[in-house]
């Protein structure tokens, strides 16, 4: 068991998941790293002070449990939890299919389902937590190739509005971050050279904006915000 507060960062990648498990790692947590594979974040968690990866498929409810129990077991149970699983296919109508929708709608909302089951109860009791999702602009408009993402998102940022009046009252913080914009990944500059700086979202600092949201006075607490770059058309 840790000595520290416990994160636990689902969806774990070299964007917006590892700007998050460093973050939370400088503000003094142990930090649960989960990703469909841990290839990825075993690494990441040798870098930090104490950080733990698993292997989690969020789109299984059995795996979901399974890996929750050993967090319990081995860090505590969670104080913060970033749900940053959100990937989907994309493309037009024409081009997807009923089990790409189906499964963006379980990486999106049925995982966020399962783990705000899994986490609520043990947050009720210690009368505190915090669960930040990030979202996306998909979940407000469909978009002519977001014919599988859209739909999930909307689910997802949905259930996130329902999780905060439910367990906003028992002291657990739901906050919904809105990315809109292009994240700086490598392969984002790869795709799109001739862009400036300016016009990606940071990483980091998505990250401090859910640093920010969990350490939120009660009387003044977020539930959704958008997270844009300045210069982003809206």
């Amino acid at each position: 068991m840790s000595k520290r507060p416990v994160c636990v960062v689902v969806g774990v990648g070299p964007g917006n998941g590892a700007a998050f498990a460093r973050r939370f790692d400088r503000d003094g947590y142990a930090v649960a790293l989960l990703a469909r594979s841990d290839e990825y974040s075993r690494d990441l968690a040798a870098t930090l002070t104490e950080a733990r990866a698993w292997a989690c498929d969020v789109g299984d409810e059995a795996v979901v449990h399974r890996v929750f129990e050993a967090i319990k077991a081995e860090l505590g149970n969670p104080d913060v939890v970033v749900y940053n699983a959100g990937s989907g296919k994309f493309g037009g109508f024409d081009d997807v299919t009923a089990e790409d929708l189906e499964t963006s709608w379980r990486v999106n909302t049925l995982g966020l389902f399962v783990v705000a089951k899994l986490v609520a109860p043990a947050m009720k009791v210690a009368g505190r937590g915090s669960l930040v999702i990030v979202g996306a602009t998909a979940s407000r408009r469909g978009g002519a190739r977001t014919t599988a993402f859209a739909p999930a998102k909307a689910a997802q940022r949905s259930l996130a509005e329902s999780l905060a009046r439910q367990l906003g009252p028992a002291g657990i913080h739901v906050a919904l971050i809105i990315v809109d914009g292009v994240v700086d990944l490598p392969r984002t500059r790869a795709r799109m050279p001739d862009k400036p700086d300016a016009f990606f979202v940071a990483p980091d600092d998505v990250a401090t904006t859910a640093a920010w949201l969990v350490t939120q006075p009660r009387s003044a607490w977020t539930f959704e915000l958008e997270a844009r770059p300045f210069g982003e058309t809206w």
